[in-house]
C-alpha cells in the first residue's frame, strides 16, 4: 500500500468533519509516522505558502522533488495541501501538534532527529524559487522555536539553503572557520551519519522522502570538499 493510499485513509476521517490538525492525533505509532511526517511537510509547506501570500510554480515544483508522488497519487497530496491551506487554524497550532508527536523529549532537538528532517523539508520549498521571503524566514524561524530545534542547527541549515551563491563550508557544518581540520572532519563525519538514507527511514521518514537525504549529503559533502581543499589536505 503506498503511502499516498494511507495518506487518503487518514484523512476519510474528514468527511466526518474533524480538521486536519486532528489527523495527527491518530498518528503517533510506526507506521503510521511516515504518514505523519508527509503530511506535515505539505501541511506546514501550504501555510508557509499562506504566508508569503503566494503559491509559485516552483514551489509546487519543490513539493514533487521532495517526495515522488506518481500521477496516480496527486490527488490525495493535492488535498492535503489545500486543507492546509484553507484550514483556519494557525500555523503554530500545526507545529505544535507536530512537535508533540516527535519529540522525546525537553532537549533541542538535534541533526538525528524528525523535525529536523521536517524543518530540512520546508526549507527546501522555501529555496524552491530562488530567494527567501521575510516572511518566509520569520515562518521557519518560528516553527523550528515551536519544534525546539537547536539553534546553531537552524543556522546550519539556513546557511545550506540560502540562494545566490556558495554558502559558507564552515557555517554549512557548524564548525567555527578556525577550528583544525580535524574537528571540522567529526563534524561532517557526524551529518553524514546523521543524514544516512538507512538512519533517515529508521526514524521513520518515508522512502518517498529519500530526495531529502540526497540534497543534504550533497550541501554537506561540497562543504567538507571545499575545506578541505582550501587547506591543501589530502
Amino acid at each position: 500500500m503506498s503511502i499516498w493510499t494511507r495518506i487518503s485513509e487518514a484523512l476519510a476521517s474528514l468527511a466526518k468533519g474533524e480538521g486536519l490538525a486532528a489527523v495527527f492525533e491518530r498518528l503517533r505509532t510506526p507506521p503510521e509516522r511516515s504518514v505523519a511526517f508527509t503530511i506535515a511537510v505539505i501541511a506546514l509547506g501550504a501555510k508557509m505558502a499562506k504566508a508569503d501570500g503566494r503559491v509559485t510554480r516552483d514551489e509546487v515544483t519543490a513539493f514533487r522533488e521532495v517526495f515522488h508522488i506518481p500521477p496516480s497519487d496527486e490527488r490525495a497530496a493535492a488535498r492535503v495541501f489545500n486543507l492546509a491551506r484553507e484550514d483556519v487554524a494557525g500555523f503554530e497550532d500545526y507545529a505544535a501538534r507536530i512537535a508533540a508527536m516527535f519529540r522525546s523529549n525537553d532537549k533541542p532537538c538535534g541533526q538525528d532527529s524528525v523535525l529536523c528532517d521536517l524543518m530540512e523539508g520546508l526549507f527546501y520549498i522555501a529555496a524552491a524559487d530562488g530567494a527567501f521571503h521575510p516572511e518566509e524566514d520569520a515562518f521557519l524561524e518560528r516553527v523550528a522555536v515551536i519544534f525546539g530545534l537547536d539553534g546553531a542547527l537552524f543556522e546550519r541549515m539556513r546557511a545550506r539553503h540560502v540562494p545566490g551563491g556558495p554558502s559558507d563550508p564552515y557555517a554549512v557544518l557548524g564548525v567555527d572557520p578556525g577550528a583544525d581540520l580535524e574537528t571540522v572532519r567529526q563534524a561532517w563525519r557526524a551529518e553524514v551519519r546523521a543524514t544516512h538514507p538507512d538512519r533517515m527511514l529508521a526514524r521513520g521518514i518515508p522512502e518517498e522522502a529519500v530526495k531529502l537525504a540526497e540534497a543534504r549529503l550533497s550541501a554537506i559533502n561540497a562543504a567538507w570538499d571545499r575545506i578541505r581543499s582550501g587547506r591543501g589536505a589530502a
